[in-house]
C-alpha cells in the first residue's frame, strides 16, 4: 500500500474527508518533497501539493501523484486558505482534519474564517502513526547516515589531544561528517569534557581538554532527510577507579537495554529493566531510555517510564542510558537499532569498550 493510500485509510477511520498537513517531516513523508514552506491537502478524491512560486517547479518534479497548486498574494493566485477553500469546495469536502500539535493559532483562526461550511477537526499524529514503521528505503538511508557518523567518530578519536578545545573538536567532527557525504548534522553536536559531562545536553565551549577528562560525544549525520544518532564517552589519559566503575555500569545497562528491546514489548518495560540494573545510581539517570528516529531526530515512540507503545518490527529507536553526577561528570552510551521480528539490528558500529586517548 502506498503512503497516500495508507493515509486515506486512516482518514476514513477518523471520519474526515480532508486532511491539511503543515509540518515539514509529514509533508515530506507523504509527498517526497525536499523543500519547505509548502503544504499537503489530501481529500477523498484528490491529492494536492500547495506551494508558492519559489517551489512550484521543484514540486512538479518531485511530487508524483499530486496536483501541484500554486498560491500567492498576486493575481491570478489566491492566498493559502482561500486556495484550500476552493479545492475543498471542488471536491465536496465537509470535514477537514488539521495537525493540532503543529498548526499555529493564527493559521487556525484564518482557516476558521476562510473555510466556508466546513468542519475543522483536530487530529493527532495521523501521519506519525504511519512513519513509526520504517520501510526498507528509510532504513537504508538511516543506515547510511549511521555509517557516516561511525567513520567520523573513528576520525575524531585521532584528533583529540590535551590542550584542544571542545568547540574546535566539535567543528572538526561536523566537518568530517559533511565531507563524508552528510547534507548536514542531525543536531547541534554535543562535545563536552571533564565535569561538564554531567550535563546530558551540554554545549561545546572553549573549555580545554585536560588529562583525566571524560569526553562525551553525542552527534549524528543527516543523509537525504534522515537522521542518525549515537553517543560515545572516552577518557583522556588514564581512567580513575571511579571513572571505570561508572563507565562499566552504564555499558552494562546499555547492553541490558539492547538485550531487552524487541518486537512485542513496551517501551516502559525496556526502560524499567535498564533502570533496575543501575541500582542506587538510577537517581542519576533522569531522561528516557531512547526515542524513535527518522525524518526527525526525536520521533515516537519515546521509550521511558510512561511508554505503553508496543514495539513492532521496523521501528528504529535509540538505546541511550546515562549516569550524570553533578560536580563530577557523567557517561552516556547510545546506539541506534532496527527492531526485527526475531531481535534487533544494531546499526551504529563504533566500539563501546572504554577508549583511553
Amino acid at each position: 500500500m502506498s503512503r497516500i493510500d495508507a493515509l486515506k485509510t486512516v482518514m476514513d477511520e477518523n471520519n474526515i474527508d480532508g486532511l491539511f498537513l503543515v509540518t515539514v517531516p509529514n509533508v515530506r513523508y507523504i509527498s517526497r518533497f525536499t523543500g519547505c514552506d509548502s503544504f499537503v491537502f489530501i481529500t477523498s478524491k484528490n491529492n494536492y501539493f500547495i506551494t508558492d512560486s519559489r517551489y512550484t517547479e521543484q514540486a512538479e518534479a518531485q511530487c508524483d501523484g499530486f496536483d501541484v497548486v500554486r498560491y500567492g498574494s498576486t493575481s491570478p493566485w489566491k492566498p493559502l486558505m482561500e486556495t484550500v477553500n476552493d479545492l475543498a469546495k471542488k471536491d465536496g469536502v465537509k470535514r477537514i482534519g488539521f495537525e493540532k500539535e503543529y498548526l499555529t493559532f493564527s493559521m487556525y483562526e484564518n482557516m476558521s474564517k476562510k473555510l466556508q461550511d466546513i468542519e475543522l477537526v483536530p487530529t493527532s499524529y495521523l501521519v506519525e502513526g504511519l512513519r513509526i514503521i520504517k520501510d526498507e528505503e528509510e532504513i537504508s538511508l538511516i543506515k547510511k547516515a549511521s555509517e557516516i557518523a561511525d567513520e567520523a567518530y573513528s576520525h575524531i578519536l585521532k584528533q583529540i589531544k590535551v590542550g584542544m578545545t571542545e568547540i574546535e573538536l566539535a567543528l572538526e567532527l561536523d566537518y568530517k561528517m559533511r565531507k563524508l557525504g552528510a547534507e548536514d548534522v542531525s543536531f547541534d553536536t554535543i562535545f563536552i569534557s571533564g565535569k561538564k559531562t554531567s550535563l546530558p545536553h551540554g554545549q561545546p565551549s572553549d573549555k580545554v581538554i585536560e588529562y583525566g577528562d571524560f569526553v562525551t560525544m553525542d552527534f549524528g549525520a543527516l543523509y537525504k532527510g534522515y537522521h542518525s544518532d549515537m553517543t560515545r564517552t572516552v577518557v583522556v589519559g588514564e581512567a580513575s577507579e571511579e571513572q571505570l566503575k561508572i563507565y562499566n555500569l552504564v555499558k552494562k545497562a546499555q547492553q541490558i537495554g539492547l538485550d531487552t528491546v524487541r518486537a512485542g514489548i513496551t517501551g516502559e518495560e525496556v526502560d524499567k529493566k535498564v533502570r533496575e540494573s543501575m541500582g542506587e545510581y538510577n537517581k542519576y539517570f533522569g531522561h528516557g531510555l531512547g526515542h524513535g528516529l527518522g525524518l526527525e531526530l526525536h520521533e515516537i515512540p519515546f521509550m521511558g517510564v510512561n511508554c505503553t507503545t508496543v514495539l513492532k518490527e521496523n521501528f528504529v529507536v535509540t538505546v541511550e542510558p546515562g549516569i550524570y553526577i553533578p560536580g563530577w561528570g557523567g557517561v552516556r552510551i547510545e546506539d541506534t537499532v532496527v527492531i526485527k521480528e526475531d531481535g534487533i539490528d544494531i546499526i551504529t558500529h563504533s566500539p563501546k569498550e572504554l577508549i583511553t586517548i
